[in-house]
């Protein structure tokens, strides 16, 4: 675990040193949980939308996009539950003055024994070499057997607090299993209090006059509040969906890990409109369609897998999460919830305004259920450069780090670099770049050597780098470098928009998506 805390360490700061992310504000002393991206990090990050939006509204005829405001009338979030139930339990402890989430401490102290589970199972692999049976091991081990027990016990007392909304069980679980502080290491608990995660500000010009708004804390609500106008001017017939990518804002007291959880961050959310009855066969359909999206990007299929809810939010009837493998464990980059017809139903009877769908089939009026596919931009994000980065050991005892990231969504697809810079080579590499740069975003770079010149481009994930010499001015072929393998080969200078383009198109992933 230590290793891949190094791994991360390293991770989030090649991020800053390459351009990726930077801590917002910095050379204020920074704003907590608050990033900003950088150059390459931008187009990446642009790259993971356009490959999301794409996959829905170019492969389902029946979806299509809205772009709707952060700013909502504030009976919006009345109707949807977030004044309410929108909250996080928090505990205090007394001797480091810190604020914890209860939550989160408790999954903590699951993933503690977990860990212990997990190194009894490595000792005796060890042990039993290649006869070890893993699955026989863990059913039959006595100390095993006991972990597994201890942390089964923790986990239904903790499912069933959460679920009671139990706040004084949670702060007895935490003294119960002895966690402690960890920054004073003490057990000096306060009681567990609510706190409502929306920022709130005042719209209006007079302090008299104006009206308490919030920031949006989830995307979802703008698709509820524009489906009739969405279903209408479009003439959409149910089943349906309606897509958006957009900011949203919560006040998170345990913001950490990076940019896995922030207090602005972006969402890519679909709500799929569907026949009541119908909901729990499409929440089926699209956990599959969605975990096929994931696994297109080929960073190992072994890293995702599902994790069903064990607390179901107000509104669903049904809910997983795709968790992928962090360098901090698995966790959730996606959630696929079948949300009934709460949200619309909630919004009909808070607005007065009629919600409902006539179906031409059935020739009858009803509030439709919806099934979301909710994915965070920057989670996504972090999950594809931890998968990417790598730090690697070459034959001439060098080494380099490398982010293999998928083509299609580098930031930078191509890198032309002149030999030397004179002879009329970076002449040559300028001409390259002005025919390729409609198409692909390119890099000239003259400056070090070749070698240098690569590293840098393996840094930043560029799949492929193009080196012009003196060859090149007589027959117009350039050498092509791989950064995954480093194979290098030659080329005819007007083959190579159709060499980058058929790894680099996002074409490539969607067809696997659509692929039976």
């Amino acid at each position: 675990m230590a290793q891949q805390e190094d791994v991360f360490k390293k991770l989030v700061s090649h991020c800053k040193e390459y351009g990726f992310v930077f801590p917002s504000s910095e050379i204020y002393d920074g704003l907590a949980a608050v990033y900003d991206y950088g150059q390459m990090g931008v187009e990446l990050k642009n790259n993971i939308k356009k490959y999301w939006w794409d996959s829905m509204v170019l492969l389902h005829e029946n979806i299509v996009g809205i772009d709707s405001a952060i700013f909502m009338h504030p009976t919006i979030w009345k109707a949807s539950g977030h004044v309410d139930a929108f909250n996080d339990p928090l505990i205090d402890n007394k001797d480091s003055k810190k604020r914890y989430r209860a939550d989160v401490l408790i999954e903590d102290q699951l993933a503690k024994m977990d860990e212990k589970i997990e190194k009894e199972v490595e000792k005796a692999a060890k042990r039993f070499g290649e006869s070890f049976d893993e699955a026989l091991f863990r059913q039959t081990n006595p100390r095993v057997q006991e972990h597994v027990a201890k942390r089964e016990e923790l986990h239904s007392r903790f499912a069933k607090a959460m679920n009671d909304n139990n706040l004084e069980e949670l702060r007895q679980i935490i003294l119960d299993y002895e966690i402690v502080c960890p920054i004073s290491g003490t057990k000096n608990w306060t009681d567990v209090r609510q706190f409502n995660l929306m920022f709130s500000t005042e719209m209006g010009s007079t302090s008299d006059g104006a009206m308490k708004v919030y920031l949006r804390p989830e995307t979802a609500q703008g698709i509820f509040v524009n489906y009739l106008n969405v279903q209408k001017t479009g003439r959409m017939r149910i089943p349906f969906g309606i897509a958006q990518i957009g900011k949203a804002f919560r006040n998170e007291i345990v913001a950490r890990q990076f940019i896995f959880r922030m207090r602005e961050f972006e969402q890519m959310e679909m709500q799929f409109f569907v026949r009541p009855g119908q909901e729990l066969e499409w929440f089926k359909t699209w956990k599959e369609i969605r975990l096929k999206w994931h696994k297109a990007l080929g960073l190992g299929d072994h890293k995702y897998r599902f994790h069903d809810h064990d607390k179901l939010a107000h509104y669903a009837n049904a809910a997983t999460d795709i968790e992928f493998e962090m360098p901090f464990g698995f966790k959730e980059v996606e959630g696929i919830h079948s949300r009934t017809n709460f949200d619309l139903g909630s919004h009909e009877k808070y607005s007065g305004k009629k919600l409902q769908y006539f179906d031409p089939e059935l020739n009858e009026s009803y509030t439709p259920y919806v099934i979301e596919t909710s994915i965070g931009v920057d989670r996504m994000f972090l999950s594809i450069m931890a998968a990417a980065y790598c730090e690697e050991k070459l034959e001439n005892g060098e080494s380099r780090v490398v982010l293999k990231l998928p083509a299609p969504l580098a930031p930078v697809k191509l890198a032309v670099l002149p030999l030397v810079k004179k002879d009329g080579l970076p002449e040559k590499a300028r001409e390259i770049i002005d025919t390729l740069k409609f198409d692909f975003k390119c890099q000239y770079d003259e400056k070090d050597s070749i070698g240098k010149r690569y590293r840098r481009q393996d840094a930043i994930g560029t799949p492929f780098c193009v080196t012009v010499d003196h060859d090149s001015l007589q027959d117009n072929m350039v050498t092509i470098r791989h950064r995954d393998t480093m194979e290098q080969q030659r080329v005819p200078i007007d083959q190579l928009a159709q060499i980058i383009g058929e790894q680099v198109s996002l074409k490539s992933l969607l067809k696997k998506i659509v692929e039976k």
